[in-house]
């Protein structure tokens, strides 16, 4: 018979055991009582773990199936052991005994069903088995994910304990969550064997990883695994920094499309580049200075935004000013960041991190206190100077450069000052407004007048003042007009020679 021999060799296992020492058969036997006793069953510390019981049992380690390449090991049997495939029905195709379904299972759990194929022909067998090349796992991924979709996931290695891929690996592998995303609430749906009921739904916490360093929420993935990331009710300023630099983050040397409207001298959309660390606005000559941002992020934040807009205008509500960001599930997130808090403070937490598709909406302010004025002017993210049109009689007419909230009068000395036939009492002043509407109002000069909206305003970009003629200048220029032609004739006679 072909099969006497591995039969012969485990009845002289067997016999080879009854000749052991009877302090050795003891010792055997309490062991196997203690193999076979039921383990109770412990309670984990919810502070320290999560209270998910799901969690503990996707812990098992890695499950055979089709595709896996295994080492199969019988103590004292090499007629058996070998390297072994397991078969697209699910098992593996042993000597003897035929085919032994592993699909699913552990290594601990496939190594039992073959020795219990194995108890009618091997006393006591004692099988091992080691993974040798872990088959691609099928793993699909949605929600505030940068590239939803199915992955087909390799093993890192062949260890069946760390090879595995886990939740932040296939996260990483998708471009990383938004910043949108409710990391405390990830799902991980898992199907369960067929006829076993519904999926599977097991509680990631991924902030506690991120904050804890808590390994046991970087769950270990499974073939047929879906998660899903869904999105934050409402985005907390102290975490968007830390989830922004965070390594489930996605990468920030993409260019980053925004857009930014409101009080800002060049509203619309944009496109943040990696490389762009100091924007300027040719423009209107925005400031060029480094931005308040923390210095530990590369992902591009609001103050960065506003002043590759060209700055602020001196309109600016920079209490109130909004961030409206798009979610993958469809609804619109309203963030709200306080600017006053930064410069007043600080607050770096009110510079925040910004993703693809932004839009930075900044209000018009209802009154503006002249002291907080200058202190915006003054600002990183306002323009470092504005264009103020002074026309008429003065010395260098034209555009100049100011800084913002450069009151009228200053405005003037910087274009020269009067000239001798200016009207030196009283300009008119123009201001095209947003809405479309021109405003006009002539201003008398005082130049010991500080600033006042009513009598000295601060300049905005675009304003335009315009000095007329003196009187006397009027006179002369008229007469000059009527005497030119007689001048012309009086030329001609002379000319002749008369």
């Amino acid at each position: 018979m072909p099969l006497a021999q591995p039969f012969r060799l485990a009845k002289q296992t067997t016999c080879a055991i009854d000749w052991l020492p009877p302090t050795i058969i003891v010792g055997s036997l309490f062991l196997a009582s203690v193999g076979t006793a039921q383990v109770p069953n412990r309670t984990l510390n919810p502070s320290v773990l999560p209270t998910n019981a799901s969690l503990t049992q996707a812990e098992d380690g890695y499950l055979l199936g089709s595709g896996d390449r295994v080492r199969i090991d019988f103590f004292n049997v090499p007629e058996y052991s070998g390297e072994y495939l397991v078969l697209p029905n699910g098992a593996v195709n042993l000597p003897q005994v035929g085919a032994v379904p592993v699909q699913g299972r552990t290594l601990k759990q496939a190594a039992a069903a073959i020795a219990a194929r194995y108890e009618p022909y091997l006393t006591r067998p004692l099988v091992t088995i080691g993974l040798l090349s872990a088959r691609p796992l099928a793993i699909a991924i949605a929600g505030e994910i940068n590239r939803p979709g199915t992955y087909n996931v390799q093993a890192i290695s062949a260890n069946a304990d760390t090879g595995v891929p886990s939740v932040t690996r296939l996260i990483q592998l998708a471009g990383g969550v938004t910043q949108a995303a409710d990391v405390r609430q990830v799902e991980v749906r898992r199907p369960r064997p067929y006829n076993a009921g519904a999926d599977e739904v097991i509680k990631v916490d991924l902030w506690e990883l991120l904050k804890a360093g808590n390994l046991r929420q970087d769950l270990r993935l499974q073939d047929g695994d879906s998660i899903f990331i869904p999105s934050a009710t409402s985005v907390d300023l102290n975490e968007a920094q830390r989830l922004a630099a965070a390594t489930i983050a996605a990468p920030s040397d993409r260019p980053m499309r925004i857009a930014v409207v409101g009080e800002v001298n060049r509203p619309g959309p944009y496109i943040l580049t990696p490389d762009q660390t100091n924007p300027t606005n040719q423009t209107n000559g925005a400031s060029s200075t480094p931005l308040p941002t923390n210095a530990n992020l590369k992902v591009p934040t609001v103050t960065r935004a506003i002043q590759t807009a060209g700055g602020i205008t001196q309109t600016a509500d920079i209490r109130n000013v909004e961030v409206r960001r798009t979610t993958q599930a469809g609804p619109v997130q309203t963030i709200k960041v306080d600017f006053w808090s930064l410069l007043q403070a600080g607050d770096l937490r009110q510079d925040l991190p910004l993703q693809e598709g932004d839009t930075i909406v900044i209000p018009t302010a209802p009154a503006l206190d002249n002291t907080e004025a200058t202190k915006i002017a003054a600002a990183s993210f306002a323009p470092d100077r504005i264009t103020v049109n002074v026309v008429g009689e003065v010395v260098r007419s034209g555009p100049v450069q100011v800084p913002p909230n450069t009151p009228l009068n200053q405005a003037l000395l910087a274009a020269g000052g009067f000239n001798n036939r200016a009207k030196k009492g009283e300009v008119t002043f123009i201001r095209l407004n947003q809405n479309g509407t021109v405003a006009r109002r002539n201003i008398n000069v005082d130049f010991a007048q500080g600033i006042s909206e009513a009598n000295n305003p601060p300049m905005r970009n675009n304003d335009t003042i315009v000095v007329r003629r003196s009187g006397l200048a009027t006179v002369s220029d008229t007469l000059g007009s009527v005497l030119s032609p007689i001048g012309g004739v009086f030329s001609i006679i002379n000319l002749l020679g008369f």
